[in-house]
Order: C-alpha cells, then structure tokens, then sequence
C-alpha cells in the first residue's frame, strides 16, 4: 500500500491514511487502497478497528479537488457511488470503529469519520462539509450523516453555510464523543479500542447491529431485531464464560469470540 498504513494491537487494528503533505485528501487510488485494506481486516482475530490520519495537521482534508474537478456528470455520480460503497462498508463493518480525528476532517474526512461508530478527536480538529463553496454537494453521504447524527438543522446550517466548526463546537452538537490533547488522541483511542476488545466479541457486534439495524426501523420492528440478537448470544461460549465469571466472582474472563 502506498497510502494506507494497517498496523494491529493485540486484538486493535490500525488504519492510517498516510499522505500528509496533501493533507490526506482523499484519491481514487487512496480510496482503492481504503476498500482494500478494510477486506483485508481479519475479523475473526480484531475485535475493534481504528482509524486515523498521519501527522497532526489532518485526518483528512477532504477528496482530491484536482481530480475531481474533470469528472463529467455520468463520472460524479460513479466516483459518489463508489465514495459511499466504501464508507458504508465501514459503517456496516461487523466490529465496532473509532475515529481517532487528527486536524482536518473537511468534506470526504468529515464524511468517513461519521461512518465510524465512535469520534474522538484533537483540540485542533476542525469539521465540515464546505462543498457547496465548490458547487458541488457532499457525495459521500454527508448530507445523510450529518442531519442523523446532529439535527436536520445544524446539518442544514453547516451544509448550506459551507462553515468549518471546531473541536469544542462538533462535541456541544454530538458530532464528536470526546476531545483531547493531540498528543492523547491515539493513546485514548487505543484505550477505548482496548475497553471494548475486552467484552465478549459476538456481543458487542450484536449491540452494533442492533443499533444500527434498530434506527433504520420503526419501534416495533427494531425490538423484534434486538431480541433476536440478544437470543443468538446464547448459543455462545462468551455468554456461558461471562455469566459463569459473575455467578463465581471471577474477575477474569476468557471471551474466545465463540
């Protein structure tokens, strides 16, 4: 891989999209690489994934304007289509993952961090979705995204005004979980990853399917999901190791993703 760099932690694995002196902008050949590299996760062995931008300036500073800037109308809707064929892979990855936000994540960085199931980022984040100021739209389901996890009005307000918003701002809107000094972002990342790679694996990606699969449903539909769900976990070897370490006062637990 020229641009993405894939590291594992014990049961983290590590995204890194590595071309910081273009501030990580996304390519077709990054994107390639991304989809790549997501195939390529074991998910029998990682139990959460991370992913981040080299360097301190960016996590990602958005899609690659040059190459953009060609594309015929038939060419946009593929490259749009293809952008969130990728990220809705991400989204929809089995194990949970983590933003580790870095700098800028404008446009295609703000989007990719949003299929993420957790954001954390640095004090020097800074987030938006400034397309419109290039006559375009967010192609890569910013426009989706951001009205679900925010409110259609502040996504509105973001969108149409093409503002870029700071750390302190994305965590009083819920855009982001936390945020932290940039020399504790990885670190806290990994500790979060670490936390949830601890609980019992078919679980925790059962609790993500179940919130994923629970909001795009009405009430009644998602309990019928989440019961279903929570009845697989007991024909689980995780189930029986976790409710026998309660019932013994055992504090260790050997969770085999079983």
């Amino acid at each position: 891989m020229e641009f993405i760099k894939y590291e594992v932690e014990g049961y983290v694995g590590i995204i890194t999209i590595s071309r910081p002196k273009a501030l990580n902008a996304l390519t077709s050949v990054v994107l390639r690489e991304l989809d790549e590299t997501i195939d390529a996760v074991d998910l029998d062995a990682i139990r959460c994934l991370i992913i981040t931008g080299e360097g301190e300036k960016s996590f990602v500073a958005g899609a690659d304007i040059g190459e953009q800037s060609t594309l015929t109308k038939e060419q946009g809707v593929a490259w749009g289509l293809n952008g969130n064929r990728i990220f809705r892979k991400i989204e929809t990855l089995p194990i949970p993952v983590i933003a580790a936000v870095n700098g800028f994540a404008l446009g295609g960085g703000c989007e990719i961090a949003m299929c993420c199931d957790i954001r954390m980022c640095s004090e020097n984040a800074k987030f938006g979705q400034p397309e419109v100021g290039l006559g375009i739209t967010p192609g890569f389901g910013g426009t989706l995204r951001l009205a679900r996890l925010v409110s259609p009005g502040m996504a509105k307000e973001m969108i149409y005004g093409a503002g870029i918003i700071k750390a302190d701002r994305a965590l009083q809107i819920g855009l982001v979980n936390s945020v932290h000094p940039i020399e504790e972002l990885l670190p806290a990342a990994k500790k979060l990853a670490a936390q949830i790679s601890a609980n019992a694996p078919i679980a925790v990606r059962n609790s993500k399917k179940a919130i994923n699969e629970g909001l795009e449903v009405g009430m009644d539909e998602a309990i019928k999901i989440e019961a279903a769900l929570f009845g697989d976990c007991f024909e689980t070897a995780d189930q029986k190791e976790g409710m026998g370490a309660f019932l013994e006062k055992r504090k260790e637990k050997n969770f085999i993703n079983k």
